[in-house]
């Protein structure tokens, strides 16, 4: 639509979607020609940006760019150095001072990775403000996000030295981000039907994130799709979780090789009548090892059980997802999900196939099938 509106869709995009639901208001007929001729240049141009893509990605970089690229290497590496000096004094101090902390000693940290140029990093180190005093085994769990990214300023100055895949992911993780026109040129891509298993938007530093788990039906492939809005705009593209769509996918390249986007999707679409998942939690549980195993840094996975339940646990005041063995998982109760009550009633107390997004300590659930019919779950109040 041409109109100025921020919202997408916007209100003339819903009328025409009304309209359709009456097979006699909007019936069949040829395209206008203007429509045509805007598929046409559409098209066109996308064949152009392919080939534009390729030409870059197969050119050799001039000497501007590797001097700026060594420029901020130089950086980089002094950057990660104080990071290195600075854990090093946190652990020399003891950590039972670091609850007192005002937000500006991580602040200051964080800002001078900034400097350095090297964003990712000082994401990381803004995240471990929030660790102490959030639960009572905070110092365990922040002593293990200090040792993880101590690790990953390790493999950063030795990443020559790192299989491609996983410098890959070392060197996105550190801020050296890669464009989509980049990504269809060296990633993987995959041909595949796709399943819209769950989505939710988060409130980030300087705007939203969405991520929109999908699940391939033949090639079994999950993979995250990330998008980013600033001052309110939309997103780029819509994804309706509970939808079935074909469609080829570019994976980023990594050793994990979960992030994604599309690079060409069909319109038609069909309902999500059933999730293909693990036969139980150690299945799942042994994938994320293996994971792991090639990528330490990976803190999101998609979790797929074709027969779950959810239960509570009055003991232990939690809510719980129990696999047809009797293992558990619990689930995690934040501002994404109001109710689990709400899981429970559609459910019944009867087995359900569940997908879910896992982050190592809980999982949040993004939508289940019960009787053949997909239920959303994530950000439903």
């Amino acid at each position: 639509c041409t109109c100025p509106s921020h919202k997408f869709p916007c209100k003339h995009g819903l009328a025409l979607l009304l309209l359709a639901l009456d097979p006699k208001a909007v019936p069949e007929a040829e395209p206008p020609e203007w429509v045509a001729s805007w598929l046409d240049k559409r098209a066109t141009a996308g064949e152009a940006k392919h080939e534009k893509a390729a030409k870059a990605a197969s050119a050799a970089p001039s000497k501007d760019q590797e001097r700026r690229a060594a420029k901020r290497e130089a950086l980089v590496t002094t950057g990660l150095d104080a990071l290195d000096l600075w854990m090093g004094d946190l652990i020399r101090n003891g950590l039972a001072a670091v609850e007192s902390q005002p937000a500006t000693f991580w602040e200051r940290a964080a800002a001078q990775l900034v400097d350095a140029q090297a964003p990712g990093f000082a994401s990381r180190v803004r995240a471990l403000a929030e660790i102490p005093g959030s639960r009572p085994d905070w110092p365990e769990r922040l002593l293990g996000q200090l040792g993880r990214l101590a690790l990953l300023t390790h493999a950063y100055r030795r990443s020559v030295d790192l299989a491609p895949d996983l410098r890959e992911d070392v060197r996105d993780l550190a801020g050296w981000h890669l464009k989509e026109e980049e990504v269809e040129a060296r990633g993987e891509h995959v041909s595949d039907d796709w399943l819209a298993l769950g989505q939710y938007v988060r409130d980030e530093e300087r705007g939203r994130t969405q991520r929109t788990w999908l699940l391939g039906t033949q090639s079994g492939r999950p993979a995250l799709v990330l998008q980013f809005s600033y001052m309110n705009a939309p997103f780029k593209e819509t994804f309706v979780p509970g939808l079935r769509q074909h469609g080829e996918v570019a994976f980023w390249p990594g050793a994990a090789g979960l992030r994604a986007h599309f690079v060409s999707r069909s319109a038609q679409t069909q309902g999500v009548d059933a999730i293909p998942g693990a036969a139980s939690i150690e299945e799942f549980l042994a994938g994320v090892a293996r994971t792991l195993g090639r990528q330490p840094w990976q803190e999101r996975f998609l979790c797929t059980l074709r027969s779950a339940v959810p239960i509570y646990d009055p003991a232990a005041k939690r809510w719980l997802i129990r696999d047809e063995a009797g293992a558990a998982l619990p689930l995690r109760d934040d501002d994404l999900w109001g109710d689990h009550w709400r899981l429970l009633a559609i459910s019944g107390g009867a087995p359900v196939e569940f997908a879910g997004e896992w982050n190592g300590e809980g999982l949040l659930p993004l939508g289940i099938v019960a009787g053949r019919a997909y239920y959303q779950l994530a950000g439903v109040m």
